[in-house]
């Protein structure tokens, strides 16, 4: 198990690729029928998604909730890598096992996010075939309906490796509760574009132009707060 002060993963060594491996695969059968229990998913779009090829699929982001969401939800292939702080996840044990057992990740140290190896980690992963999953806020967002500046970073990384970028619009999974509606929208992917800048524009106007209108659910709201902070 990484710690704190463990340096973080030569590129060359990251268990990157398109392949699903078998823990992955088990958690899907378990995961799956799992959250549709707890939470009410309405997803739509899924046409959407690349029939062959990898991508970089972007998300707003709100809570704990979204990464699983989308582990769960997009195709078990080409499979679906995170941008992670092993600093972080380390005291997340769950968090931090599921993450590199399953979905794979790419190691991003917050304080070190324009560390050249990033981009090297990335870029590699998208060689090798692998899907990336990145939340261009950074950080959760204030508030259902609300978009934090996107960073330009997935522009750069989607640029450079020629893959399209899926955009996903979540809505619901700010604060959870037992059986919460969840909707998630998958769109087409985006125009190519060689300007970053203008990539990360046009993506931050499709997915505030795809995020549904929220409205607090009426009725009882059971584990609310155990569910809202279980990571």
């Amino acid at each position: 198990m990484a710690t704190a002060s463990t340096a973080l993963p030569a590129a060359d060594l990251l268990p990157v690729g398109p392949r699903a491996n078998i823990p992955y695969r088990i958690v899907r059968m378990i995961g799956i029928p799992l959250l549709r229990l707890c939470f009410r998913f309405e997803v739509r779009g899924r046409d959407n998604i690349p029939r062959s090829g990898n991508y970089v699929v972007i998300a707003n982001h709100l809570n704990w909730l979204d990464e699983f969401a989308l582990l769960l939800l997009m195709p078990v292939e080409p499979r679906l890598h995170f941008l992670a702080d092993p600093t972080m996840l380390v005291t997340r044990k769950f968090q931090w096992w599921l993450v590199r057992t399953t979905g794979g990740y790419v190691p991003v140290v917050r304080e070190r996010h324009g560390d050249k190896a990033l981009f090297r980690h990335v870029d590699r992963c998208l060689e090798m075939g692998g899907a990336v999953a990145i939340f261009p806020e950074g950080n959760y967002g204030p508030t259902e309906g609300e978009l934090l500046p996107f960073h330009k970073g997935f522009a750069h990384f989607a640029i450079k490796a020629g893959v399209p970028v899926v955009p996903v619009a979540l809505s619901g999974t700010k604060e959870l509760w037992f059986r919460k509606p969840i909707k998630v929208v998958i769109g087409k992917a985006l125009p190519q574009s060689d300007d970053p800048a203008a990539l990360t524009e046009v993506a931050f106007a499709k997915v505030e132009e795809m995020l549904p209108a929220y409205v607090e659910p009426p009725g009882r709201k059971l584990l609310r707060n155990k569910l809202t902070h279980l990571f």
